[in-house]
């Protein structure tokens, strides 16, 4: 096994291995292969080559050593929708009975005690859990801009930069899709903990967004937090060149009703009207649609981004996943409000949701939610998501003797309906060893001082 080093930048770097089983290639053409070397240089793969063994090579070059990385090797898992301060409600939010609207408020009671420096310790300790369960990309839906009386900070983009420097701290990529946030219903002025999340108008919220720089591990990206939250004469169309672009979209039935109410068009009909759908637009759980907003996001090669985990625990519902992906959009998952960090698990519940609502099984292949779950391109990261030459050397490996994976077949069905985060023991970003596994327990550490500290600034 490749020995670990700790988070970036200090961490190993990976120029060669040598995989047990890998899942490699790209779309139609992705396989599970025994015996994979990977080269990397420059935090990319250089070399991809199945069916490899000690003391083989070009005739023209020595045979190179490689370290052996037992287990079944993935790409990097994609999480397309975080709110990383969530974390801090595991465990006190699900008991209890409510609606999403009431777990809101102890949301919002959270979000008003978050500092630069409290949210740059507690975003590290969330993103390295995520880390930990093979995450190498993270879609940050970021809304705490400002402070809790709406004033602004001395860097108008603190909050925004402390999350980037927690990403880089935990080793992992961020797209830190900043969210313009201006009013708390169809009509209503901000209230409350959102008053921290406004910045007035939108020419405003771009003046702000438009400071912050991207670098490799960063691209800076947008995001309406709603239509409910952003009014009619707010929302503008998206150029795929500004990057991408997410939406909390029909979450909620009452969100659509309002909508209608206020304006006469679904949500999906009010974003389709200002130009904001296309192929850089990801629309966050997508859960009560229309016939025709399917046709639309469908029509319009938007992405659908999925966050089963919390749409159970938030008693949202069961989107329409097939009937989008068949429609032409295209799938990403999340893990959201993190009542649960883990791939492999919303992987599997697109399909044993579906289950559940139509009483039928196999809508999706172990390959189709794999590519779900790797779906960096959601996130600006085209170039990562895959093991072939060319792209990010990003590498997850799995146990695939553990009690949840043994016998199983080591293959794309092991790592999408047995496998979950517990069994991953090695994480490589861009080459370099961010995760192996034994470091849970300092991860556990970090994450319990970073909540409890949290909690003490709530008062709680």
């Amino acid at each position: 096994m490749i020995p670990a080093g700790g988070s970036a930048p200090e961490s190993v770097r990976v120029r060669r291995a040598w995989l047990e089983r890998a899942w490699i290639g790209a779309g139609a053409q992705a396989r599970v292969a025994d015996d994979v070397l990977v080269e990397v240089a420059d935090g990319r793969f250089t070399r991809v080559e199945a069916g490899w063994r000690p003391g083989q090579a070009p005739e023209s070059a020595p045979a190179p050593s490689a370290p052996r990385v037992p287990g079944l090797t993935v790409p990097g898992l994609a999480n397309a929708h975080s709110h990383a301060f969530h974390r801090a409600l595991r465990g006190r939010t699900q008991a209890g009975r409510g609606t999403f609207w009431t777990w809101r408020e102890q949301m919002y009671a959270l979000a008003a005690t978050l500092d630069p420096d409290s949210y740059r310790r507690l975003a590290t300790a969330v993103f390295r859990e995520m880390v930990a369960t093979g995450v190498t990309t993270v879609g940050e839906f970021h809304y705490l801009h400002h402070r809790p009386d709406g004033g602004r900070y001395d860097d108008p983009n603190a909050m925004g930069h402390a999350l980037v420097e927690a990403a880089a701290e935990a080793g992992l990529r961020i797209t830190l899709l900043d969210t313009l946030y201006l009013s708390s219903g169809f009509g209503r002025a901000p209230e409350g903990a959102q008053v921290r999340y406004s910045d007035g108008d939108a020419d405003a919220w771009l003046a702000r967004v438009s400071d912050v720089r991207p670098a490799d591990h960063l691209v800076v990206g947008r995001a309406y937090h709603s239509v409910r939250a952003v009014p009619r004469g707010q929302l503008r169309a998206h150029d795929p060149a500004d990057g991408p672009l997410h939406v909390h979209l029909s979450e909620q039935v009452a969100e659509n009703e309002a909508c209608l109410a206020a304006t006469g068009l679904t949500p999906t009909g009010l974003l389709a009207e200002a130009g904001a759908l296309g192929p850089a637009t990801s629309l966050v759980h997508a859960t009560h649609l229309t016939d025709a907003d399917v046709a639309l996001l469908g029509s319009s090669g938007s992405w659908a981004c999925f966050c089963p985990t919390t749409e159970r625990d938030l008693g949202d519902g069961i989107g329409p996943g097939r009937a989008l992906h068949e429609a032409g959009a295209r799938l990403s998952l999340g893990s959201d409000s993190h009542a649960v960090v883990d791939l492999f698990e919303e992987m599997r519940a697109l399909e044993l949701d579906e289950r559940l609502a139509t009483r039928s099984r196999g809508h999706w292949s172990a390959a189709e939610l794999l590519a779900a779950g790797t779906a960096h391109a959601s996130l600006g990261f085209a170039d990562a998501g895959r093991i072939e030459v060319g792209a990010r050397a990003d590498l997850v490996t799995l146990d695939t003797t553990s009690v949840r994976t043994a016998g199983t077949g080591a293959d794309e069905a092991t790592a999408v309906f047995a496998a979950g985060g517990a069994d991953v023991v090695l994480v490589v970003v861009d080459g370099r060893v961010v995760h192996e596994r034994g470091q849970e327990a300092e991860v556990g550490r970090q994450l319990a001082a970073a909540i409890s500290e949290t909690w003490a600034g709530a008062g709680a």
